[in-house]
């Protein structure tokens, strides 16, 4: 094993894994782990590249300010080269961006900017428009601008794509890809253009990108939808795209994409992102269609390590109508952390103050039941430790009961959803009871959860 002399060495040569347990029908299907990449996805070999290139270029000083609009993993990739190269980086990201994702690019000392994520380009708010402004905006600034900067799809030409051939044996029938900057599409299209002529090229795309209806039907749709799927997807033709040889695309609803990404990690041991999960879900639907065998790729193009508050999360995955339990058809319909099911967050009354407000905080919940056994005793929130403990710290170290309330208005199961509007008027959550049993809480965020899935 070689000793490298910096991390930017690690970037490129990812693994091939042969999938063994997902249905791939008379195909083979092979995933390449650009989540191997020392930043956690594809986008590395791209942030090398292009900041490589405008250096040979002579566009870079030392200490220069990079900027650059990224929804994706694209700013990871570039944080990781400019914090080892020392440039400052300014990215502007669309405020869907997971948080793993942002916290990690500040982490690595880029400066961010979160922008909206329901405009579309030419919207002055759009990420790559504010960007393009920013940059404009910032004195001696370089703007990277991915999706026009033609060392995006070189990386992929010149890299990525030979790679894959020389670890396939130059026999590969198919590739599936997603398209953003779209510099991954056209880079490998033009390599096997030359290389490996045979290879088949299908892109898949969120429903509500206007790509794949490009693709299939040649209608250049100029209204996009939205989708939470990170990082692909597009409402325009980037300035680099080359479609010519791409053949099919798969149109992937979010839902789709994120179970695609569970089962992946659930029968493969592979923690994919988001996207990771469209192109999975698109490789399988092109596996399923034929009838003689082939040797498909996918690509694995992040980490889900990115993704652990979102589609590897149950809650935000219920939260969202991604996950369903069974109906009941009352108001435990409502109630996303069920008491029955050990998934509600309590406290005990013989705890401490300091341990009900940590517990607060790890679990992101206002207030907590107070339990007493299987009996529900109390409710302390956060402006019960508040009032407690200001002017005298040292209560922290008293214990719940001292400042729960015990004095409850209780709503039975059966109770209309009408009911709860009187309970969150008065500032409460509802506390909810099948006769003596307690079943858990509902709270205002959850009322407009089980509403807005009412309409999906």
């Amino acid at each position: 094993m070689a000793i490298h002399s910096s991390v930017l060495d690690l970037i490129g040569k990812t693994p091939i894994v042969k999938a063994q347990r997902l249905d791939t029908g008379v195909c083979e299907l092979y995933l390449k782990l650009e989540s191997a990449n020392p930043g956690g996805s594809i986008k590395d070999r791209i942030g090398l590249s292009m900041i490589e290139a405008a250096e040979k270029r002579g566009e870079l000083k030392p200490g220069a300010t990079l900027v650059e609009g990224t929804a994706g993993n694209t700013g990871l990739g570039l944080a990781l080269v400019a914090q080892q190269k020392g440039y400052k980086l300014i990215l502007v990201v669309p405020d869907k961006m997971s948080r793993e994702k942002i916290f990690n690019l500040k982490a690595m000392g880029a400066e961010v900017r979160l922008t909206r994520s329901d405009v579309a380009k030419g919207h002055p708010e759009y990420y790559q428009d504010m960007a393009q402004r920013v940059a404009e905006e910032t004195p001696g600034a370089y703007f990277i601008n991915q999706f026009g900067n033609p060392d995006n799809p070189a990386a992929h030409e010149f890299g990525t794509g030979p790679e894959i051939l020389e670890q396939m044996g130059g026999d590969l029938d198919a590739i599936v890809f997603g398209c953003g900057s779209s510099g991954t599409m056209t880079g490998l299209s033009r390599a096997f253009a030359t290389l490996s002529p045979k290879t088949e090229l299908v892109l898949a795309d969120p429903v509500g990108s206007i790509l794949a209806e490009y693709i299939n039907d040649g209608v250049l749709n100029d209204k996009s939808g939205s989708w939470l799927v990170e990082g692909i997807g597009e409402d325009f033709l980037p300035s680099i795209a080359d479609f010519s040889r791409v053949t099919k695309a798969y149109a992937i609803t979010d839902a789709e994409s994120f179970h695609t990404a569970r089962e992946l990690l659930g029968k493969e041991g592979i923690l994919g992102g988001s996207s990771t999960g469209t192109l999975l879900a698109a490789a399988l639907k092109y596996c399923k269609e034929q009838t003689t065998p082939k040797k498909v790729l996918v690509l694995v193009c992040d980490t889900g390590n990115k993704y652990l508050s979102k589609m590897y999360n149950d809650y935000w995955m219920l939260d969202n109508g991604f996950l369903e339990r069974p109906q009941t058809g009352d108001l435990r319909d409502l109630i996303l952390r069920p008491y029955g099911q050990r998934d509600t967050v309590v406290i005990g009354p013989n705890d401490l103050l300091t341990t009900a407000y940590q517990r607060m905080k790890l679990y992101d919940v206002s207030q907590l039941p107070v339990m007493d056994g299987d009996q529900l005793v109390g409710i302390v929130d956060e402006s019960d430790v508040l009032l407690h403990v200001y002017g005298d710290e040292t209560r922290f170290r008293d214990t719940v009961a001292t400042a729960m309330v015990s004095k409850l208005d209780r709503l039975d199961v059966k109770s209309p959803i009408e009911a709860l509007l009187p309970v969150f008027d008065r500032g409460q959550v509802a506390i909810i009871m099948d006769g003596t049993s307690f079943l858990g809480l509902i709270t205002r965020i959850d009322l407009l959860n089980y509403l807005r899935r009412r309409v999906q």
